[in-house]
């Protein structure tokens, strides 16, 4: 797959990226290269590799740090709210 400027251009422009000519040219054969090393991917033998999520085998430790909790502070929050109901902040209502 190679691209032209034309392509390049399109690429540029819903980018947002202002080029001018000179760019434009540059960067086709940038992006042609990069395609071009890209498609050499498609030479690797990949039918009998198992998928890769992680290179190494093994779960992460876990702290004492890193459980999950409300932070046992519910009470002292909602000390600080104008109005609660039921354990929760009441707030007014902004849309009918």
């Amino acid at each position: 797959m190679s691209l032209d400027i034309k392509t390049t251009a399109k690429i540029a422009r819903l980018s947002r990226i202002a080029m001018t000519d000179g760019e434009l040219a540059a960067m086709t054969d940038s992006l042609n290269k990069v395609l071009a090393w890209v498609d050499q991917l498609n030479e690797v033998g990949t039918q009998n590799v198992a998928p890769l999520a992680n290179v190494n085998d093994e779960a992460l430790r876990w702290r004492d740090q890193d459980t999950v909790t409300d932070g046992f502070m519910a009470q002292a929050i909602l000390a600080n709210a104008p109005s609660q109901t039921a354990g929760f902040f009441t707030v007014p209502k902004v849309v009918e």
